[in-house]
């Protein structure tokens, strides 16, 4: 794959000459030698008629220069209007800047698109940087529920969005097996275990797992200890059951998140911070101790409703509120074990240790409240310099036509990731998981999302890629020699008269096409991978417009008999928007189909 540079694109290379146009009115004496312009932006002006672009560098720039936004605005105006790609410059407002740009400069777009295939839209903004993205880190003490899927799906498709822009990404999973729950979990794995030897066990007990899965972890231990185990006491067979249990819950789980094409590089198991020889828990508050971060004492009430972990009492407290936290933390409980929290410290220490200064977790909608303690903790143990973004996921609400949907007798309580995938597939879930802010509920219709419409994101944007390779079978009666594989298609329709393409809606196509590499680069810097599945969206809509606009005027059909010039300069647009789809829609993880059935 090609990597691109970001410089090569048009609204970076737009930007780099307002920029050169600030340096020369620095050297005029108009603005300070050495003015900041990381503020300067060029983007899509918000109303399609002021132009092609905007930029804000009069009004972010007026202060430091001493000058009127609106006067400042006319200097760079006047050395913009003599650039080559400029048609023209107007000044709106207080002092916005709207360009509108020369009609070739969206035929070089194309031809970028097509000389650059699959790695156009790639930037370098990321140079390299090493990031970790730890996401689903679900309990595994049972099958992944629909919850845990909007998780799973958004860090994914995160990675691999930071991975496009030139990050060096590592995928991780923090698997929680040292907290009481796992206990639990071996205790319901028991209770099957004993069910498997041929005892009656009637109904699960309150406090235990219900669910059916447990029943294959009960029928390997039969198989592999016999009577064995319910001749040992419990705190003999409670180890030897928690682990083939956590076994074989991950297990599962892995293969959950194999139906969504969604994979890890590394499992971290938080057993593994205190076992194996070395206590990396009470390193860590050791650690924070010699640094004068973990103290001795007494934590005030709550304020309001009462805290679920909170006892009057000496204890280790970590200085949280010197990180920016509200009150400091706990990091031993009553009975001298480690908080939840003392091993997160740990565990995201262990993240810094191995070279990692960027970070990003994405957490449950249940989680928000413990952002402020985890980002201060790392503040303290890297000395600030990492940084953790922490990403919240709403909940999922579950609906077959608007109704509720009933739950699962596998899980006991709730619906499964591998029966929604199983029932529409993993494409229909990870686009409509995407086609969200993460941080906004998300109503998921199991009903709408496999109807075959323009109300169903999914379908509307992947039949934008099949009814472009649609159009390529259909052009070969006229152009036999029109190659099937993308990039061969792309090199024979490079050389096309592009400029040919002066319809409106043609225009906008390529002004879309264009707009595709500064998309990757704001969303990867927001963190935000919906950007894409919008985009994507809003491209494919295009598309299907003009395809309709082509069915209503016959001269803009995409194939014109008798005028191989503009149907080959027509096939390389499609071409431009087919390529563009499959990039985006491979960031999302999802499939470009060459047919819709």
């Amino acid at each position: 794959m090609t990597n691109s540079s970001s410089s090569q694109h048009l609204f970076a290379n737009v930007l780099a000459r307002v920029h050169a146009v600030c340096a020369a009115l620095a050297s005029d004496g108009v603005l300070p030698d050495g003015i900041d312009l990381s503020r300067v932006v060029v983007e899509p002006p918000r109303d399609a008629s002021h132009g092609d672009m905007a930029t804000n560098a009069a009004m972010v720039l007026a202060k430091e220069a001493k000058a009127k936004p609106r006067d400042l605005a006319d200097k760079i105006a006047a050395k913009l209007h003599a650039d080559e790609l400029i048609e023209s410059v107007d000044i709106a407002g207080p002092g916005f800047i709207n360009l509108t740009l020369k009609p070739q400069v969206w035929s070089d777009a194309l031809r970028t698109v097509l000389r650059e295939g699959d790695g156009y839209g790639r930037s370098r903004i990321g140079a390299g940087e090493k990031v970790n993205v730890e996401y689903v880190s679900a309990n595994p003490t049972g099958p992944m529920h629909v919850g845990h899927c909007r998780g799973a799906v958004f860090g994914d498709a995160l990675a691999s969005l930071l991975d496009v822009a030139g990050y060096d990404i590592t995928r991780e999973y923090y698997i929680n097996d040292a907290g009481a729950q796992v206990d639990v979990l071996a205790r319901s794995a028991f209770l099957r275990y004993r069910e498997a030897l041929g005892e009656t066990i009637g109904e699960i007990p309150d406090g235990l797992y219900p669910g059916d899965y447990l029943v294959p972890v009960g029928q390997a231990l039969a198989a592999e200890y016999a009577g064995a185990l319910n001749q040992m006491p419990e705190e003999k067979w409670l180890p030897i059951v928690r682990l083939k249990a956590i076994a074989m819950m991950m297990e599962m789980i892995k293969g959950d998140l194999a139906a969504l094409n969604i994979r890890h590089e590394v499992f971290f198991s938080e057993r593994s911070l205190i076992d194996g020889g070395s206590d990396r828990v009470a390193a860590t508050i050791d650690f924070l101790r010699a640094k004068g971060d973990v103290y001795v004492g007494r934590l005030p009430p709550p304020k309001g409703a009462p805290v679920e972990d909170y006892e009057d009492r000496e204890q280790t407290l970590f200085r949280a509120t010197a990180y920016g936290d509200d009150v400091d933390r706990p990091l031993l409980k009553s009975d001298g074990s480690y908080t939840y929290f003392a091993s997160d410290i740990a565990y995201h220490k262990t993240k810094f240790d191995r070279g990692f200064l960027n970070m990003v977790d994405v957490w449950g909608a249940d989680h928000g409240g413990y952002i402020k303690r985890v980002q201060a903790a790392i503040k303290a143990v890297t000395s600030g310099k990492a940084t953790l973004d922490v990403k919240i996921v709403q909940l999922v609400k579950l609906l077959r036509n608007g109704e509720p949907v009933k739950m699962s007798k596998r899980s006991g309580d709730f619906v499964t990731l591998r029966e929604v995938v199983d029932e529409v597939g993993s494409d229909a879930v990870r686009f409509m998981m995407l086609f969200r802010k993460n941080d906004a509920v998300l109503d998921f219709d199991l009903a709408k999302v496999i109807e075959q419409s323009k109300d169903n994101p999914v379908f509307y944007v992947q039949y934008g890629h099949a009814r472009g390779i649609s159009i390529f079978r259909n052009a070969r009666e006229a152009f036999p020699d029109l190659p099937e594989d993308a990039v061969k298609r792309a090199a024979y329709l490079g050389s096309a008269a592009v400029e040919r393409l002066t319809d409106p809606a043609e225009l906008g196509l390529l002004r879309q096409l264009a707009l595709y590499p500064r998309i990757v680069e704001a969303a990867a810097t927001a963190h935000e991978p919906h950007r894409i599945a919008f985009y994507l969206y809003d491209l494919a809509s295009e598309f299907h417009a003009l395809w309709t606009r082509g069915r209503d005027l016959p001269h803009l059909r995409f194939i014109i008999n008798n005028d191989a010039e503009i149907t080959r300069a027509r096939l390389a647009l499609v071409q431009g928007v087919v390529s563009v789809l499959a990039s985006g829609l491979a960031v999302l993880g999802v499939h470009a189909p060459n047919e819709m059935r």
